[in-house]
């Protein structure tokens, strides 16, 4: 289970946008592994986990779409019923608060990844052992 970047990112609020950004990750080859998109105060915003932070970080900075770097718990679990409540109870159990979470693909049959935003990862990484 292991803390990874994720990367957010500011950008203009318009038809295709998203589309814009995919395009560009593509055409890097930069894999898309879980994304979350909305808009906010009028902008669009996006956060992300790919498999090249760095290239992807240098296509936003060509693009003039300003960005910013987290660290972020993946946890990988079964794709089935309540498998997202046995995670979110062993960290309030632990006393660990969830700022915000997403899916995204696990590269496993039958299986996805949890990306949790917390305030302390080593001690959600405790919690998840």
């Amino acid at each position: 289970m292991p803390r990874v970047s994720q990367l957010s990112a500011w950008m203009e609020n318009r038809p295709g946008m998203l589309a814009q950004v995919a395009d560009a990750l593509g055409a890097k080859k930069v894999n898309i592994r879980a994304f979350m998109a909305t808009a906010m105060d009028g902008r669009g915003f996006l956060r992300l986990v790919v498999d090249r932070p760095a290239v992807a970080k240098r296509v936003f900075a060509q693009h003039g779409w300003k960005t910013a770097a987290d660290e972020v718990v993946e946890v990988t679990v079964a794709d089935a019923p309540g498998a997202l409540a046995r995670v979110a109870e062993r960290l309030g159990a632990a006393g660990v608060n969830i700022d915000y979470a997403y899916l995204g693909t696990a590269r496993r049959t039958g299986k996805v990844n949890i990306y949790l935003a917390v305030r302390d990862a080593k001690a959600a990484l405790r919690a998840l052992r």
